[in-house]
């Protein structure tokens, strides 16, 4: 259910999206209502190559959209678009659908408890989270390649630079080893952060270690200024249901739209 406050978080959040997207990319490409994003050294992740459309009814041209696509990634084995609007996004879906694009949906969720005390998650660099992400991915996407894998743990290089301020976190047990981790994307001038890609290593499932990390995220998105804190999740999926004891509220979605 949608919140009474999306009419002013969402416009933000939409705003961050893109410019996170737009910055995260080796290379763009603009056209009405939108832009593509590119990363050869990532080639596999389609969250480092794929359209994005962040323009109003207006701007897009929905009919034109899988043409539009099908051109711009016309070198990548799939095709991938976030539509950020959810009235675009429902002008969208039949014509993409028609070109046999798959839809789904992830939920934005904005923190509305209290902010936690530091949850004692420490930051930490790619080096320390390689091993356990490629192991997370493994369990994850069993049908993935050993460069798609890769290409997947790798492309938090280029997440260093989607935000003013980037940090990696995580969780360790008590026998020292990764526990789980989370990414924190911050702009302080906007008061804006995203919480994104939170994962729990497979052994310490069930430990408190994904709470950990989430309210240090918190904490510190809190301390640098920023009032609206969101992530997203998939509609379908339980952690929605945990975010949501943890204070965190549905204030829209944003429309994914996949064709392989």
């Amino acid at each position: 259910m949608t919140s009474p406050a999306s009419d002013s978080e969402l416009p933000r959040v939409r705003g961050f999206l893109s410019a996170f997207h737009r910055r995260q990319a080796a290379r763009t490409i603009d056209f009405p209502g939108g832009f593509a994003v590119f990363d050869d050294a990532y080639a596999l992740s389609r969250t480092n190559n794929h359209v994005l459309v962040d323009g109003t009814l207006d701007e897009t041209d929905a009919e034109a959209l899988p043409g539009l696509a099908d051109e711009l990634q016309g070198s990548l084995p799939y095709r991938h678009a976030y539509v950020l609007d959810e009235e675009v996004a429902a002008a969208c879906r039949e014509p993409m659908e028609r070109a046999g694009y798959r839809h789904s949906t992830s939920l934005v969720m904005c923190h509305r408890g209290p902010v936690p005390a530091h949850g004692g998650a420490r930051e930490v660099d790619l080096d320390v989270l390689r091993e356990p992400a490629t192991a997370s991915w493994r369990r994850f996407a069993p049908q993935a390649g050993p460069e798609h894998v890769r290409d997947l743990v790798e492309r938090r290089t280029a997440r260093a630079r989607g935000a003013e301020v980037v940090r990696f976190l995580a969780a360790y047990s008590a026998g020292g080893e990764v526990a789980a981790w989370v990414d924190l994307y911050l702009d302080p001038a906007a008061g804006i952060a995203q919480i994104d890609d939170l994962v729990t290593a497979e052994p310490h499932l069930g430990q408190g270690h994904a709470g950990a990390v989430l309210d240090t995220a918190l904490s510190l998105a809190a301390t640098a200024g920023c009032t609206t804190r969101f992530l997203t999740a998939r509609p379908t999926d339980w952690p929605h249901r945990w975010y949501d004891r943890k204070g965190f509220e549905v204030v829209g979605s944003v429309s994914r739209f996949e064709r392989t």
